[in-house]
């Protein structure tokens, strides 16, 4: 009857419906609570997720440029907005109030957008800033906006492998961009990582804000692969190990539980919930009714 009810518990984390908000991240008390399959067509190798604060939802981008999916917790498709003229497209964030940007890898540029169900916008009806000259496979792979500051991470895959901040306009077209933890490769180095596959700052989990993990970022590595928390100065802090899981694993985001998701090519939805320890599985069974529901079974 407790695995059950331990099993009904996670399951529910892993929908959002039990998750309180979180105050503190350690990546030590996360577990992988659910796998998803992803809509196939329109999320053809999936390369970037984003979490919509506005609905609750996520949107997917695949690095072929074709399709934003907006799905819900479980990857089920809701909405769909076709892109055309877009080249290797690699990472996604919400801004707000229905607006998007997304990074074309090899171009290093940033394009920002307002989502329609059902509609389609190409590459040259998008404002558009440069962040860097055009390069190889090894570009700017995965970006994530920061609501309090109105700036931007960016992640470059490898050679070197680099973490930026950045101030945006798309208005004027420009962009002033700071690297994090120089020197060039610093990330490789510290943290061993083969490559950078995305980025999802902290400031986007409201009850994160006025605490320690604020301003941390979570880090990506596909090749490696593992999830990090980093603090901007280049700090490890925790660690998830996601190579028994998948290995084509390379978008990430957060919601406003706290609760991590990953995407994969293949395409899959990977979801990350933090696990209360024995102790703590007590108080969230009563909230959710289950002790009582047990013992009212039992004295019948």
């Amino acid at each position: 009857m407790l695995r059950s009810c331990l099993a009904a518990a996670i399951a529910l984390i892993a929908t959002g419906s039990a998750s309180a908000s979180i105050t503190q991240l350690d990546l030590a008390d996360y577990r992988l609570v659910a796998t998803h399959d992803l809509p196939s067509v329109q999320a053809s190798e999936a390369s970037a997720v984003t979490w919509n604060w506005d609905t609750d939802t996520l949107f997917v981008l695949g690095d072929e440029g074709d399709y934003v999916v907006e799905v819900n917790k479980q990857g089920q498709l809701i909405s769909s907005m076709n892109l055309f003229g877009f080249d290797d497209t690699e990472g996604l964030s919400y801004l707000g109030n229905g607006q998007f940007v997304l990074v074309e890898e090899r171009l290093q540029d940033v394009h920002r957008f307002s989502y329609t169900a059902g509609g389609s916008i190409g590459r040259s009806a998008t404002p558009a800033v440069s962040v860097g000259a055009t390069v190889g496979n090894v570009g700017l792979e995965g970006l994530s906006y920061d609501p309090l500051s109105g700036r931007f991470i960016l992640v470059k895959e490898k050679t070197p492998q680099a973490v930026y901040d950045a101030a945006l306009d798309f208005t004027t077209g420009s962009a002033t961009v700071t690297e994090l933890v120089p020197p060039a490769n610093q990330f490789a180095r510290l943290f061993d990582t083969l490559d950078l596959a995305d980025v999802q700052t902290l400031t986007t989990v409201a009850s994160l804000r006025g605490t320690a993990d604020q301003d941390n970022l979570l880090i990506y590595s596909q090749e490696t692969p593992r999830l990090m928390e980093v603090t901007r100065s280049g700090e490890v802090l925790s660690q998830f190990d996601f190579s028994a899981i998948a290995e084509d694993a390379e978008g990430v985001t957060i919601d406003g539980n706290g609760v991590i998701y990953i995407v994969g090519e293949t395409p899959r939805l990977y979801v990350l919930a933090p696990v209360p320890e024995p102790e703590g599985w007590a108080l969230l069974l009563a909230g959710l009714g289950v002790i009582g529901a047990t013992a009212r079974r039992r004295l019948s």
